[in-house]
């Protein structure tokens, strides 16, 4: 569950040079608990002498001023921004770079496995979660799922929901003498990618592994479908196969070791694992009830003390927490009137 941290001075506007041709620039966000999102800029990547942008940020007129002013700083102005390589969908991340795009002729690059979702967007015209608000239901949480429905999501803007440029899969981007790797890695959304460079040892992780919070998992703007939390284990376990690298998040600072966070990440999922199997109990329970049971946060907030759009996100937080107790066959689930319901395997 993505819930809010300690924000500190990495949040702040200005531009934090990682390391020589490689600046960290945090974009401000509209009404949201994360009140940044950090963008990268990469110098020397480009034949042409233009920048290499890694994420958007959110298409806020906010957003736009920030950028400029991080440009100036650094020499450089928004034409030179050639490529936009985003991580996932998500429109803190995506819908800033395809009005760039609009504004400059950049071209944006975006993971295959999030064309689903931006088809679908297209059908429904729509920023309503609809994945996750039928994850709700078959949750047990029709009503709150009927609140979050209610809700206003924001007017839908198909200019910045456009298809990227190029749909990326597992393999290597090449500017000038760089080498950029692209690793698929499904489970915050389906489509997650991060971007690995190898001969620098940095890696640009967006949403999948962050430094002072957990992502939401399967958090979709369309249908999820699939194992959402079981994937995401995976492509946590993906990223130890290479070597370790400074991590260079979406949110929070840039941190030493991307491993270390890994290791992290997995013990607070086995923790979780085994507090909804204690709190699941001998009972036979939906996700819903048994997120009631659980504290959240890392203040151990109870659920009732959470917004609606924090309780959605717990509720299908449990929900595919179950899910993965259910695939090690630790848990038996009957779907039942249009809702899970889950016991415990003796």
């Amino acid at each position: 569950m993505t819930t809010r941290f300690d924000q500190g001075p990495w949040a702040a506007a200005g531009v934090q040079t990682v390391q020589p041709g490689v600046h960290r620039v945090p974009l401000p966000l509209p009404n949201d608990g994360l009140h940044a999102v950090n963008v990268y800029l990469l110098e020397d990547l480009d034949d042409d002498g233009g920048l290499v942008m890694i994420d958007g940020g959110w298409a806020i007129p906010e957003a736009r001023k920030t950028l400029e002013e991080a440009l100036a700083a650094i020499g450089r102005d928004p034409g030179d921004i050639s490529h936009i390589l985003v991580t996932h969908i998500h429109r803190d991340h995506y819908t800033h770079a395809v009005e760039l795009r609009r504004l400059l002729g950049s071209r944006v690059y975006l993971g295959a496995g999030e064309r689903p979702g931006l088809e679908m967007l297209d059908r429904l015209r729509s920023n309503q979660p609809v994945g996750s608000l039928r994850t709700l239901r078959a949750a047990g949480a029709g009503e709150l799922a009927d609140r979050i429905e209610g809700m206003d999501h924001g007017g839908y803007d198909p200019s910045v929901w456009e298809a990227p440029d190029r749909w990326l899969g597992a393999e290597t981007l090449r500017f000038g003498d760089r080498e950029l790797r692209v690793v698929p890695t499904p489970g915050h959304t389906k489509g997650h990618v991060v971007f690995l460079d190898e001969q620098r040892g940095l890696l640009f992780s967006g949403d999948h592994v962050l430094p002072h919070i957990t992502p939401s998992i399967g958090f979709e703007l369309a249908e999820p479908g699939g194992r959402p939390l079981a994937d995401y284990l995976d492509s946590l376990r993906l990223m130890t196969r290479y070597a370790d690298a400074r991590l260079l998040p979406a949110h929070g600072p840039v941190t030493d070791s991307a491993h270390t966070r890994v290791a992290e990440l997995l013990g607070h999922h086995d923790d979780r694992l085994a507090g909804s199997l204690t709190a699941l109990g001998e009972d036979t329970l939906d996700a819903h009830a048994v997120a009631r049971r659980l504290t959240w946060t890392r203040r151990a907030v109870p659920f009732g003390s959470l917004n609606a759009f924090n309780q959605m996100l717990a509720v299908n937080e449990t929900a595919a927490h179950l899910d993965v107790l259910v695939l090690r066959e630790q848990v038996a689930v009957a779907f039942a009137d249009g809702v899970n319901q889950y016991t415990r395997v003796r």
